[in-house]
């Protein structure tokens, strides 16, 4: 039970980073990017041409992806997402899904169908880990994955918290239209909130080809697990992505304790039992307005005879 437990909060932060790029950008954009999933597998298509086709190391690789992602981020936004975002609610999500599929066949045009994998290039790090006390093994690449999310995560909330670009990003994520009037290009910060989710997304795709394998088509699978992380941990709020990424990984890992094929089973339940939650919260907020505006027009009323 604690090993599953250890290994369900390191996978929660994979899950973090997965979802945090998928949070900031409705946080910020006020945009849900349904081919989220497929630019992560395109970073990790990325890095691994650059380490099998052109030879490179996989810390050059990963120090090349990451702004070619974070580029393309910022050229979808300036050339797609806002024009999609000018079209009304459903534009977007067609957009969105169209992407998906427009990436998901080219990187089969130009890498094949068959699963790559960047374990095979870092040595015994794939495989290697600690014993700790209780006969409990803890992989050493899950834990400096975790550490690294961790570290990004932490430096994100930081920018954002700290620099003129992140109150850029919390005032035109409050009120575009304040913002402007304050003299805050929304577009420009729109453009480099997405260049970010990108690249965070590129690097979510790094860790997948790090610790197991893709496919071009591996995407809709990761977008189910981000999205579950930010509607467990709150949509938004990076703190709450970790959060739910922790959540949404121990799930797993306690269901797969169980049986393997509960394992993901367990996650998505958890996913759902969130979600009725917080449907119930606003149902009964939605209840306790009515009745507060049914009592306001009684005692209005009550007031109104009582003058007559």
């Amino acid at each position: 039970m604690l090993e599953a437990l250890i290994q369900g909060i390191l996978l929660g932060g994979y899950y973090a980073m997965l979802a945090a790029g998928l949070s900031l950008m409705f946080g910020v954009v006020r945009f849900i990017n349904l081919a989220h999933g497929d630019m992560a597998v395109l970073g990790a298509m990325i890095a691994l041409w650059l380490v099998q086709g052109a030879g490179l190391g996989v810390g050059l690789a990963v120090l090349i992806t990451l702004p070619v992602m974070a580029g393309l981020g910022w050229l979808m936004q300036r050339l797609i997402f806002e024009r999609a975002l000018r079209g009304g609610f459903l534009i977007p999500i067609l957009t969105t899904i169209g992407l998906g599929a427009a990436l998901q066949n080219g990187m089969f045009g130009l890498w094949g169908s068959e699963t790559k994998s960047l374990g095979a290039y870092i040595g015994n790090l794939s495989w290697a880990s600690w014993e700790l006390p209780g006969g409990i093994f803890l992989g050493q690449l899950p834990v400096y994955m975790f550490v690294i999310a961790i570290l990004v995560l932490g430096a994100l909330h930081l920018m954002l918290t700290r620099t003129p670009f992140g109150r850029a990003v919390r005032a035109t994520a409050t009120d575009a239209d304040a913002a402007a009037l304050c003299g805050i290009d929304a577009r420009k910060v729109h453009r480099g909130a997405a260049a970010i989710a990108v690249a965070l997304a590129g690097l979510a795709g790094i860790f997948l080809a790090l610790r197991a394998q893709v496919t071009p088509f591996s995407g809709p699978m990761l977008l189910i697990f981000a999205f579950e992380a930010v509607v467990i941990g709150g949509i938004g709020s990076l703190r709450g992505t970790l959060i739910g990424g922790i959540a949404l990984g121990v799930a797993q890992a306690l269901g797969g304790m169980i049986s393997p094929q509960f394992s993901i089973l367990s996650g998505h339940v958890v996913f759902l039992a969130v979600l009725a939650w917080r449907m119930s919260q606003v149902a009964a907020a939605d209840r306790g307005g009515w009745r507060s505006a049914w009592g306001a027009l009684r005692a209005k009323r009550k007031i109104t005879r009582g003058k007559a």
